[in-house]
């Protein structure tokens, strides 16, 4: 388990081992921009600031080249901290906390369940 911190926000997550950092900030109720998940699009670029990332696959050099890869650059999507990272967000990206949104729409979803459930009985 290794500790992510995002910076400018200032805000601490822990990463499981072999996690991703876009998976690691959405598992603790958080998100930044991205776009398509899987390391094709580069939307997720964020700058490691100290620590190490490797890829478990292999990124383009379209998406992300190697002078960006040299001055620390890394898609939040694909990258998995090797122990405590920090990273900063780009100009114009920010975190967002989606827990509370998240927690709506479970409560939402439990209320059309129980919905099914009430008219199943009617049966």
């Amino acid at each position: 388990m290794a500790l992510l911190r995002i910076e400018p926000a200032g805000v601490a997550v822990c990463s499981l081992d072999g996690e991703p950092i876009l998976t690691a900030l959405a598992r603790s109720g958080h998100t930044h921009r991205f776009g398509c998940r899987r390391g094709g699009c580069g939307v997720c670029k964020v700058e490691v600031v100290s620590g190490a990332v490797r890829y478990q696959a292999r990124v383009a050099d379209q998406v992300l080249s190697p002078a960006e890869r040299a001055a620390g650059v890394c898609l939040s999507c694909r990258a998995v901290p090797e122990g405590d990272v920090v990273i900063r967000l780009r100009a114009g990206d920010r975190l967002r906390c989606v827990a509370p949104m998240l927690a709506a729409l479970a409560c939402k979803t439990n209320k059309d369940t129980d919905k099914v459930k009430d008219k199943e009985g009617e049966r």
